[in-house]
């Protein structure tokens, strides 16, 4: 029997409650026998900069934090914000992401649009679970900028 994945792509440079919030809807949908097992595709320090800055934690390391959450067991490069190449490599049943680029004003809705026609391909669907409103590791960032300049 095929191995029922679930993909998650993100950069998790400073990890927040969203992130948790992503990889327990993953652990939920796998409690439920609805799949297998979680993959992250971790974005590579080249693809965060390529939309917004240089990260502050190195790849290595967001790794590793990424596999000490419960129902994390594997963490792959994803080398672009374009998730084509990994969605492709693994099949997943399920792609997961926050609802925050269903708008079509985002600078991710045409990336959304395409992970729905690609995982279309092999029966596959986009959970969005509810955006995690007040907290982004940008917002971190800059309240610890506040503070440092206060």
């Amino acid at each position: 029997m095929t191995e029922r994945l679930i993909y998650i792509g993100m950069s998790a440079d400073i990890v927040h409650l969203g992130h948790v919030n992503i990889i327990n809807t993953a652990n939920k949908l796998i409690a439920e026998n609805k799949a297998d097992r979680l993959v992250v595709g971790l974005l590579t320090c080249e693809a965060i900069e390529s939309y917004k800055r240089k990260p502050i934690v190195a790849w290595e390391e967001r790794k590793q934090l990424l596999l000490a959450f419960k129902g994390v067991e594997t963490v792959v490069p994803q080398d672009t914000l374009d998730y084509e190449l990994n969605l492709r490599q693994c099949k997943p049943v399920f792609c997961i992401h926050g609802s925050d680029w269903n708008d079509p004003t985002s600078a991710q809705y045409a990336t959304r649009q395409k992970v729905i026609d690609t995982l279309a391909e092999w029966g596959g669907k986009l959970i969005e679970p509810e955006y995690t409103k007040g907290i982004s590791t940008t917002q971190i960032i800059d309240e610890i900028a506040s503070r440092c300049n206060a």
